[in-house]
């Protein structure tokens, strides 16, 4: 199924680079048929692929005309602004690790301080920590980092 859920995200990533305003529109059955899948499996590509986390949006109507709207998140300081307001009170060392990556990726970070951020954030960083309040706490960790890189833009 990974060489499925590749291909899905790689058909969309290209239809967005060909696509004047980084926006997509598309029926979420339409894709199943293309795919030969369920429409369970696009949300999955959707939930776990473009996430704000790795700098897009996702807009989705359900129902017979349901459909599926794909943003790329463009304007640096409205992305970091997004992700200060809308970052999860619960976040997993994988959700922060792919923040950090796109951070990197979109020139915010160096790559000495997008590792140092992984670091600060992970599960052995945050060891001592109890374990159901662990998530919460890289969540508030994130935070500060972001907030540090938006008072230095």
């Amino acid at each position: 199924m990974a060489g499925l859920t590749s291909d899905i995200e790689r058909f969309l990533k290209a239809l967005l680079e060909e696509s004047a305003d980084g926006m997509l529109e598309i029926g979420r059955n339409d894709l199943a048929i293309k795919f030969d899948c369920a429409p369970s499996q696009i949300n999955y590509v959707l939930s776990t692929r473009f996430t704000p986390h790795n700098g897009y949006l996702i807009e989705s109507k359900r129902g017979g005309n349901g459909f599926i709207k794909i943003i790329t998140i463009v304007e640096e300081d409205n992305y970091l602004s997004y992700l200060v307001n809308n970052l999860n009170k619960q976040m997993t060392e994988a959700n922060a690790s792919d923040l950090f990556a796109d951070l990197y990726k979109r020139e915010y970070f160096s790559k000495e301080e997008a590792i140092l951020a992984q670091y600060a954030t992970s599960d052995k960083a945050l060891a001592s920590a109890n374990p159901s309040e662990k998530n919460a706490i890289r969540s508030d960790i994130t935070r500060q980092i972001l907030l540090s890189v938006l008072r230095r833009s």
